[in-house]
């Protein structure tokens, strides 16, 4: 696989795919921008050789067709506030009007390409589509560690008809080499954190991570299908009936490989799911029928702080509660701040997932972690040990 650095991009016509999915406020302006900067060390890249630098990106979940919500016109000014240049804008990202625009362009012009999703084929991997992409540059640059693990068009086709005209971006390996260096370490104690709500999403990063760690944390919804399965009563929680099971075997499957595996101790329970509801802390094990779990309780949130505290290496993907609601948000800020202190002490700290990333953001945590991928079901696909098909598709 090539790197940026085995490239002169003088006088190329440069396709890069990032991942520009950024959050927009109702005016359309960027949220957070933090996808955009890091995409811009690749984009500089380009341009200090003296190339052409054409992007490449999907916003949102479009159904095939045209919508303004999501079009990444709303990116232009602040993709040219970051480079400090005029950024330019096709209306679409192929056809012949995009194929004349680009033709025109000399070393130094950024263009955008319209949102990818704005066609079917794009999400669907035609190759027809990833054709008419192709023929738009001389060189594909890879940039989007957070689509790696879907085969579409634009991440996984389209490399076909580069040839040896292909890389990886910056983003894209730093992203790779950070996981590489966490799931291979030998700093001790190793933690991982796995919160969410479902353990249906998590299962094959759970058994890969039992193999890896040394403390096994487990927060979020998923917390009380595990807690029934030990024969607790979790009241009206969010619970996988078919994975009561699936549960028990992974509390087994911890022990026979001496990772501990730790689980709430208490639960912050409330009447409705809405911020106003009645609440009241319980243990774990005894909620009320008629309350549901929201969050991990004040003695859960010391025992984990505890054990993060004493770690080494951390890995964390998935809140410990509803967050976003702030009666329930206790949880996952009391994680995210023993990570930020076990990271100001030395060790290696790595949060993936939006809503991990946002969160630790939110709480004003988001400069104190050693790293925040921008993946969060590539970076699960990757723990599990799959070759993801963004990333195999560079092979040269």
């Amino acid at each position: 696989m090539k790197l940026l650095k085995h490239f002169s991009f003088k006088n190329k016509r440069v396709l890069i795919r990032v991942d520009y999915n950024v959050p927009l406020n109702d005016r359309f302006e960027v949220l957070d921008n933090s996808r955009i900067l890091a995409s811009i060390g690749t984009i500089k890249k380009v341009l200090n050789d003296g190339g052409k630098v054409i992007i490449m990106s999907h916003l949102g979940r479009p159904k095939g067709s045209y919508d303004n919500r999501f079009s990444l016109k709303h990116l232009i000014g602040e993709l040219s506030n970051i480079l400090g240049v005029d950024v330019g804008f096709c209306e679409d990202c192929v056809g012949k009007k995009t194929a004349e625009t680009i033709s025109s362009m000399v070393p130094g012009d950024v263009t955008v390409l319209e949102n990818l999703r704005f066609y079917e084929e794009e999400v669907s991997g035609c190759p027809d589509f990833a054709k008419q992409l192709s023929e738009l540059a001389d060189v594909y640059i890879n940039d989007a560690f957070g689509t790696a693990h879907r085969a579409h068009a634009s991440t996984s086709v389209i490399a076909r008809y580069f040839g040896n005209q292909k890389c990886i971006g910056d983003l894209f390996f730093s992203e790779i080499s950070h996981l590489e260096n966490l799931l291979s370490s030998t700093v001790r104690p190793f933690t991982a954190i796995i919160g969410g709500a479902k353990i249906s999403s998590k299962i094959e990063v759970i058994r890969s991570l039992i193999k890896k760690v040394d403390n096994l944390i487990i927060g979020g919804g998923m917390a009380y299908t595990f807690i029934k399965s030990l024969e607790g009563n979790v009241g009206g929680s969010l619970v996988e009936n078919d994975k009561i099971t699936l549960a028990k075997n992974l509390i087994e499957e911890a022990k026979e490989n001496d990772v501990k595996l730790f689980l709430p101790l208490d639960s912050v329970n409330a009447s409705a799911f809405k911020n106003d509801a009645e609440t009241y802390i319980s243990k774990i094990e005894n909620i009320k029928d008629s309350y549901l779990g929201l969050d991990i309780g004040p003695k859960s949130i010391d025992v984990f702080s505890d054990l993060i505290l004493s770690s080494k290496t951390i890995i964390w993907n998935g809140p410990m509660g509803v967050f976003e609601m702030e009666k329930f948000a206790g949880g996952t800020k009391g994680v995210a701040k023993a990570i930020a202190e076990a990271t100001a002490k030395g060790a290696f700290s790595l949060v993936g997932g939006g809503e991990s990333v946002s969160a630790v953001k939110s709480f004003g945590f988001g400069e104190e972690i050693s790293y925040l991928s921008t993946g969060g079901g590539a970076m699960l696909k990757y723990i599990e040990g799959d070759l993801l098909p963004g990333l195999k598709a560079l092979e040269v």
